[in-house]
């Protein structure tokens, strides 16, 4: 049986928690409005990780010359990918500049549209996505 890992266990280094806000920042400010359920998952995550404004601050401050910061662990990657789309879903809505920026998340760590499909539906609830192209018999 596959063991659960938390967030604060992937993520067990300053710079890992850093790099992972600033991914989440990004996803967050895509649409070019943080709304309030947004800012909240941020608080969240960020309190969650022991983070402080002092650090987070200055990526808020810079973020128009950001980009995503891939991480060299698989199960960080992962982590990192479910917990953005989890920011993605926050406002109810699926805006396609935060969904460009999943899927490219997603490219960089070696996952297909599907893949990311897939999480999007099981995480706003619908479950997983059950062979939507069936084979065809020829």
């Amino acid at each position: 049986m596959q063991s659960q890992h938390s967030l604060e266990e992937v993520l067990n280094t300053e710079q890992k928690k850093l790099s992972f806000f600033q991914n989440l920042l990004l996803i967050a400010s895509a649409d070019g409005q943080l709304d309030e359920q947004e800012g909240d998952f941020l608080l969240q995550v960020g309190n969650r990780l022991g983070l402080t404004s002092k650090q987070t601050q200055p990526l808020a401050d810079n973020l128009s010359v950001l980009s995503f910061v891939v991480p060299a662990d698989g199960l960080q990657r992962t982590l990192e990918l479910q917990t953005l789309v989890q920011m993605m879903l926050q406002d109810g809505q699926i805006d396609p500049r935060e969904y460009g920026l999943c899927m490219e998340y997603a490219n960089r760590i070696g996952y297909s549209k599907e893949i990311l499909d897939d999480m999007v539906s099981q995480l706003a609830g619908a479950g997983p996505v059950v062979n939507r192209n069936p084979p065809t018999v020829s």
